[in-house]
C-alpha cells in the first residue's frame, strides 16, 4: 500500500466514522481533526475503524489524543504499526 493509498483509507474511515461538519478532503493533513469537529468519541470509533481497515491493533502506549489529532499523525502511526516498529 502506498503512502497516498493510506491517505486515502484513512480519509475515507474519517468520512465515515469522524462525524466532522466539514469535507475531509478539504483539510490539510496537518490540520488539527478535534478543532475540526471531531470529538472524543469519534476518534474511538475512528480507531476501531482503522484498525479493521488496515488489520492493525493500536497498542496502549498510542491510545492518546495526539495520535489521532491529524491526518498525518494517523498515517505516521499506521506505518510504524504495518511495519511492526511499535
Amino acid at each position: 500500500m502506498t503512502e497516498d493509498d493510506v491517505k486515502t483509507e484513512i480519509q475515507r474511515v474519517l468520512r465515515d466514522h469522524a462525524r466532522l461538519p466539514v469535507d475531509v478532503e478539504q483539510l490539510q493533513d496537518h490540520a488539527d481533526l478535534f478543532q475540526a469537529g471531531m470529538t472524543s468519541h469519534a476518534s474511538v470509533n475512528v480507531m476501531l475503524a482503522l484498525e479493521d481497515a488496515f488489520d492493525i491493533e493500536f497498542p496502549d502506549q498510542m491510545l492518546k489524543a495526539s495520535v489521532f489529532q491529524t491526518v498525518a499523525s494517523i498515517a505516521d502511526a499506521v506505518g510504524q504499526l504495518q511495519a511492526g516498529v511499535v
